[in-house]
């Protein structure tokens, strides 16, 4: 297996010329009928070796936790994020592992903070901010994609926490705080989207994992303020419902990526399948509705380059600029 970051690296090696590699990937995009920009390639998996690694880390991970504990919890807490910097040692700096460098990435993030909230008696602002730190420092070391929305969603937990600490009053509005968070994330993820528009480099796979973050918090408060979990259905949910998933496709379509769209379908599933229950249609509603909404996927996913290559055009300059190249 091999990346583009691994094309451009034998580049600068000079084990392929630039134009070499160049027509390499327009051969397979021709002999697959893809366009490589469109098809968001990351690195999540190396071969069956990589989940391999993953069990046997969690295995020695949460085993030496528990171990430890017998001596003392304190020593349990700090040992996890520490051995899991161990391990990333070798299986990302050293063996370049794909999927390892996530789960090892997540675990000393995620240890960090954990550990801070049972040493700071559940203190979340000292907790997110020290697990911003840490991300910062693992990505410094190891340059694992996700770390930048492991460490942006830190940074955003401390700043809600803080500005909820500052003003509790904003508790009654921490849909809006959450939907803004979001629409951030969306920008700092579209900032580096724009620095790799035809996404041969890490950049690419640094925006995926922004998206991935961004979307839900988009998404999510926006259905909640509609009630959808709530029991309110009415057509004119399902509407406002079926004109909000249209808008999140087409700029799904627009920045070729397809996180808005995934995010938003358990709300859809569940509006319409929901209404359709209200009007009679018992035991198929979601049925019904998961072939409807999975065709127009697939019908979107057969034409999504020229669809897309129509609607960027129509588009201003300075969008068309800031996105992923068409042809």
């Amino acid at each position: 297996m091999y990346t583009d970051d691994d094309l451009n690296a034998a580049v600068e090696h000079g084990i392929f010329t630039q134009d070499a590699v160049t027509k390499f990937r327009n051969n397979l995009q021709q002999s697959s009928d893809t366009h490589s920009v469109d098809e968001e390639n990351f690195r999540l998996i190396g071969g069956f070796n990589d989940i391999f690694i993953v069990i046997a880390c969690a295995l020695f991970l949460f085993s030496s936790v528990a171990a430890l504990r017998v001596v003392s919890d304190i020593m349990a807490a700090i040992a996890f994020p520490v051995l899991a910097w161990g391990l990333a040692e070798f299986f990302v700096r050293k063996r370049k592992m794909a999927l390892p460098a996530i789960a090892l990435l997540l675990s000393f993030v995620g240890g960090v903070f954990a550990a801070t909230m049972y040493l700071t008696d559940s203190s979340t602002q000292i907790s997110t901010a020290l697990a911003a730190i840490a991300a910062y420092l693992h990505y410094r070391r190891f340059r694992v994609p996700i770390t930048i929305a492991a460490g942006t969603a830190a940074v955003a937990g401390f700043l809600i926490s803080s500005l909820l600490s500052l003003f509790p009053v904003l508790r009654d509005y921490i849909m809006y705080i959450v939907f803004i968070s979001g629409v951030a994330l969306f920008i700092f993820a579209m900032y580096w989207d724009a620095s790799d528009r035809s996404r041969e480099t890490h950049h690419t796979d640094i925006a995926f994992w922004l998206h991935l973050l961004s979307a839900p918090l988009i998404v999510h408060p926006v259905f909640i303020s509609l009630g959808i979990f709530e029991g309110v259905d009415s057509t004119s949910n399902m509407i406002i419902v079926v004109v909000l998933y249209i808008l999140m496709s087409a700029i799904s379509i627009t920045i070729d990526r397809r996180a808005f769209m995934v995010s938003s379908l358990i709300y859809v599933l569940y509006a319409i399948s929901n209404l359709l229950e209200a009007y009679g249609v018992i035991g198929n509603s979601f049925a019904l509705t998961g072939i409807a909404i999975g065709a127009s996927i697939l019908l979107l996913s057969a034409f999504w380059h020229p669809l897309r290559n129509q609607l960027v055009k129509q588009l201003p300059i300075k969008i068309q600029n800031i996105v992923p190249t068409v042809n």
